[in-house]
């Protein structure tokens, strides 16, 4: 007899190769898969939350050039992007959302925000529907 995936019963009834006793194991199961890739997401998204609020900070106080120490030292984690763009013959840029950097070994510097990146969001939706 096959046994529950969930709960470790005994399967009493149904096809051969039925692997949950029920629709609420079943349920449970894969919520309970699904929840370890949850979490994951949440961390990410929570590292560059982190990232955005320290770098609207310093766009704000106009400060262009930061040591990657010391922002690491307030929360910063400098693997958390959602872009980047390799170049051959200058530094690295990145962007966290709609601020991009440029970023060394030991500083961050070229710190902007992007302007008008709602209204070409807007548009790329509209163009979409």
């Amino acid at each position: 007899m096959p046994v529950c995936l969930e709960c470790g019963d005994r399967i009493r009834y149904g096809r051969a190769d039925k692997k949950f006793c029920c629709d609420e194991c079943k349920v449970r199961h894969y919520n309970n898969l699904a929840k370890v890739s949850r979490a994951y997401r949440r961390k990410i998204m929570n590292r560059l939350s982190r990232n955005y609020q320290i770098l609207e900070q310093l766009v704000k106080a106009g400060e262009s050039s930061v040591e990657l120490t010391d922002l690491m030292s307030f929360g910063f984690s400098p693997d958390a992007v959602t872009g980047f763009h390799k170049n051959r013959f200058k530094s690295d840029e990145y962007w966290c959302f709609d601020i991009k950097y440029r970023m060394t070994d030991s500083r961050i510097y070229s710190i902007s925000k992007l302007q008008n990146v709602s209204l070409n969001l807007q548009v790329d939706m509209e163009k979409s529907i």
